[in-house]
């Protein structure tokens, strides 16, 4: 069984931010899928050092306005679009005053890590989901890479399971390889809370939660996991191996013998998705 349509929700993708192995990766692994005849949507956010001119962004006005409700405060959901003419490829911003313009990744221009990190992850992910709905859109492959998409997971499979646009798709994680270092705050895991997320799952979350932490409730809720070339962390690849978790990578976009073999993990994962998740344990 093929998985004809998937959902990139990564947090850099080239040429929009400085050359890294994440960016090549959001930027190859959708162009790879879409020119094997698969339909993709792909998200990331729009930092603040990404030129809107330069890279002829504008925004899309029927999915924009939408107020996502994060600590009983308001933030608009804008959201833009451009296109990379040589990929043949569409990519979606999601962008908020408060947690994405005028600012940068996971540091400040000063070095210093942004403390609403895990707030901005939460905001990212429930800003694509919701536009992703709007769009009537039906993912068979959902790929969440790096930091910033870590909460999708855990959302999909709760929040928005019985959603037509996600109740029967696939998760793919792939963990980034600098994520940010501080705790969440107590603001962060109050607002985890939302519609259909399990409050028992976030309460057993420890008291400092660490981005650790987070990638482990983002592999709970997913189907598949990917490497990078840089990822070393042996701790959360034997956690996803406990988890009976199919594992393919690390996965070096330059080479172009690795397309099938990507194409059939997405393919296996489809196919042979866990059907229910079991939180008992969590």
């Amino acid at each position: 069984m093929k998985a004809r349509k998937v959902l990139f929700i990564t947090q850099q993708i080239a040429p929009y931010v400085p050359d890294s192995e994440m960016a090549f990766l959001g930027r190859k692994v959708p162009q790879l899928v879409q020119d094997r005849g698969r339909e993709i949507r792909t998200f990331m956010p729009k930092w603040g050092n990404i030129n809107e001119r330069r890279s002829q962004l504008h925004e899309v006005i029927r999915l924009s306005g939408m107020n996502l409700i994060i600590d009983e405060t308001d933030h608009l959901l804008i959201l833009k679009v451009a296109s990379i003419p040589s990929a043949r490829m569409q990519v979606y911003f999601i962008d908020n005053d408060d947690y994405f313009q005028r600012r940068l990744e996971t540091y400040d221009p000063d070095g210093v890590e942004y403390p609403d990190n895990g707030e901005r992850t939460i905001f990212f992910a429930r800003g694509v989901l919701e536009t992703v709905k709007k769009l009537r859109w039906v993912p068979d492959i959902v790929h969440c890479q790096g930091w910033m998409s870590c909460i999708a997971p855990f959302y999909i499979k709760t929040s928005y399971r019985e959603e037509p646009s996600f109740r029967d798709s696939r998760i793919i994680f792939t963990p980034g390889s600098e994520p940010p270092t501080l705790p969440m705050t107590e603001l962060f895991r109050s607002s985890l809370h939302f519609k259909g997320a399990p409050d028992e799952v976030i309460d057993q979350l420890p008291e400092q939660i660490t981005m650790q932490d987070l990638y482990k409730l983002a592999l709970r809720y997913s189907d598949g996991m990917m490497l990078t070339p840089s990822f070393q962390d042996p701790e959360l690849i034997d956690y996803a191996k406990s988890l009976g978790l199919p594992i393919f990578g690390p996965v070096d976009v330059t080479d172009a013998s690795q397309a099938q073999g990507i194409m059939d993990f997405f393919d296996g994962v489809w196919g042979e998705g866990k059907e229910e998740i079991d939180t008992s344990n969590f």
